[in-house]
């Protein structure tokens, strides 16, 4: 029997790493595939139409002197609730959506709002400084 060559050891040991290399790419592809999709079905229709909406800040600003200036003044600079000053900055639009929508954290009332209209709101609320 002759020792084998060198070059015969050395193809198996290549495969082996392109294999492995082939496998952590799939992997990486995997995440990044599964964290695309979780973050595209955690919006739910009505938050999909509404970020999809162009708002009116001057009927938002309507908007929320009838609905909102009661708890959170008419300035945003909060009574009952907290100020809305700035909130756009600290609150990511389907953040804001979830509360107005929700009631789950009260006083704070559910509400039962059109996608454009809530659309107009979050408008309102960016020019809150």
């Amino acid at each position: 029997m002759t020792a084998p060559s060198s070059t015969a050891a050395a193809i198996p040991e290549r495969s082996r790493g392109l294999i492995a290399a082939l496998t952590v790419f799939a992997a990486m592809a995997c995440i990044v595939l599964l964290v695309w999709m979780l973050g595209n079905t955690r919006q739910d229709p009505y938050t999909k139409a509404t970020l999809a909406l162009e708002g009116s800040e001057q009927h938002g600003g309507q908007m929320f002197r009838i609905n909102c200036a009661g708890c959170h003044g008419i300035a945003a600079q909060g009574l009952v609730g907290p100020s809305l000053k700035g909130v756009s900055d600290r609150r990511k639009d389907m953040q804001i959506i979830h509360q107005v929508v929700s009631g789950e954290t009260p006083p704070m009332p559910r509400f039962e709002i059109e996608p454009q209209n809530m659309a107009d709101l979050l408008a309102y609320l960016k020019t809150l400084s």
